[in-house]
């Protein structure tokens, strides 16, 4: 079942990393008594999130914030290696977190993920973005066409604060 406004986020675990080593957040930890947009992506890398979903957030990440929001955070089904590694590629440290959701638990828990192995991905993430207040979903924007992301995109996103 998806995920749906009004609805809680399950408990689950990413990985990220930081200059300090691999560390582990929890979702319950990441969104208590906070206004956090979350964003989805199929892959770190491939060319729709990486020229156009992340640096929409990225461009637009002061007047996101500046509606209320406390972090601004991009998910994907990709070890914390890769995600380390592409929040320095797209210039994002310090402006978005970048969270490994490598075994996709969360995702699967969420009932967004999706069977990309005819792309030669496996299992992935839906294209989605969500506002999260408190742990609880306030907004929820699924990408109807995964290769783009007007939807999920930060311009539409930043209509909905």
């Amino acid at each position: 079942m998806t995920i749906a406004i009004g609805d809680k986020l399950p408990e689950a675990t990413f990985k990220e990393k930081t200059e300090d080593g691999m560390t582990e957040t929890k979702v319950s930890d990441l969104f208590a008594g906070k206004k956090v947009v979350l964003f989805a992506v199929p892959g770190a890398f491939t060319p729709t999130c990486h020229l156009n979903h992340v640096p929409g957030y990225i461009e637009n990440r002061d007047a996101i914030l500046a509606k209320g929001v406390d972090e601004i955070a991009v998910v994907s089904v990709n070890d914390a290696f890769v995600m380390g590694a592409w929040e320095k590629a797209t210039n994002g440290t310090g402006k978005l977190r970048y969270l490994s959701d490598w075994d996709a638990s969360f995702t699967k828990a969420i009932g967004l993920d999706a069977d990309l192995s005819a792309g030669t991905l496996g299992t992935r993430s839906q294209r989605y973005s969500m506002i999260v207040e408190d742990g609880t979903v306030t907004a929820l924007n699924i990408e109807d066409t995964p290769g783009k992301a007007v939807t999920s995109g930060a311009a539409a996103l930043l209509d909905q604060l």
